[in-house]
């Protein structure tokens, strides 16, 4: 039996969630968002809860269960909260900002990294050396993110490069006589 699957997701006021066959829709004060699940479940809406239930107990049908009731928990934190990842940049020299919808980044290339933020997820640099990601799709905020920090990977012997804030990097110690 799936845990995280038994527990139902429940809408906090102000979120709306209808379901039409296996996909349902999601609506709250920062959009609307949707998921289509497999035909291994059954989503149902009651009384500002939703709940998954499994079509029989195969394996598929019990993966299935609990990951398509995370990603209906998901979509509705998505549409109330958001999802927001922060970056930090470290380095002389190296720093942020926005002009417009573009990111420009200097990052010690000879050249300025231009990155357009793509539809419905907004970044912003408060500093010059943070970067704040936010959008409704955890999983579009999370690739954005990633693809920023891929410009310029925190390096293990003076940690220079963009880095997740909060993250740990592991230090070497450098060449020695």
């Amino acid at each position: 039996m799936s845990r995280i699957g038994k527990k139902p997701v429940e809408l906090p006021s102000g979120v709306t969630a209808t379901v039409s066959g296996q996909t349902i829709e999601v609506k709250g004060p920062k959009g609307s968002r949707s998921f289509t699940a497999t035909d291994d479940v059954t989503l149902s809406v009651e009384d500002n809860v939703v709940k998954i239930d499994p079509r029989g107990m195969s394996k598929r049908a019990r993966q299935q269960w609990g990951m398509s009731r995370t990603m209906v928990a998901n979509l509705v934190e998505g549409v109330t909260n958001g999802f927001k990842k922060e970056l930090e940049i470290q380095g002389v020299g190296y720093r942020a900002q926005m002009q417009g919808n573009t990111l420009k980044l200097n990052l010690g290339y000879s050249h300025d990294v231009d990155f357009v933020a793509p539809d419905g997820v907004t970044i912003t640099a408060p500093k010059q050396t943070e970067i704040v990601v936010e959008g409704i799709d955890q999983q579009q905020v999370g690739e954005v993110a990633a693809k920023i920090r891929d410009w310029r990977r925190p390096e293990p012997y003076k940690g220079k490069g963009i880095r997740y804030k909060g993250e740990f990097i592991f230090r070497k110690e450098g060449k020695k006589k």
